[in-house]
């Protein structure tokens, strides 16, 4: 593989990927914005993967972290904690290797993950014209 050819990785069920696969389905489909996926492995021993979303209103936000939280748990996968669900402005849940942030748009420009893990590596998403298949490549 070329120095700038991006390594294709592997969603696959079970893995730290797929987990990221189903929260990116669920939160697409819930109309969420901005969607990232920070690669932290290199940079945090926390998790693997934080998946970074925004919403317009804290109503949406609870819309799009309530979708992806039953999408997982229609895929056996519960998380550890679930903080801010009611406020709708920073939903965060922790899944072990994979961290969703949900945010209010406003709260997720003043926090700056993006900024603070500057340092992570951040995974091309390619949704596929079929649906649900992703395809994510280290960036």
């Amino acid at each position: 593989m070329s120095k700038n050819a991006a390594e294709v990785l592997n969603p696959g069920p079970g893995t730290p990927l797929g987990v990221v696969n189903e929260i990116i389905n669920a939160c697409s489909d819930a109309k969420g914005k901005d969607i990232l996926v920070l690669d932290v492995r290199k940079v945090s021993d926390m998790a693997q993967y934080f998946v970074l979303v925004s919403g317009r209103s804290d109503r949406q936000v609870q819309g799009i972290a309530n979708k992806a939280l039953e999408a997982l748990a229609q895929h056996g996968y519960h998380p550890d904690s679930i903080e801010g669900l009611e406020e709708g402005h920073w939903v965060l849940c922790d899944l072990g290797d994979v961290v969703l942030h949900v945010f209010y748009e406003a709260t997720r420009q003043h926090y700056d993950l993006e900024g603070l893990w500057f340092r992570a590596g951040r995974l091309q998403i390619e949704t596929q014209k079929s649906g649900s298949a992703i395809e994510f490549k280290a960036a």
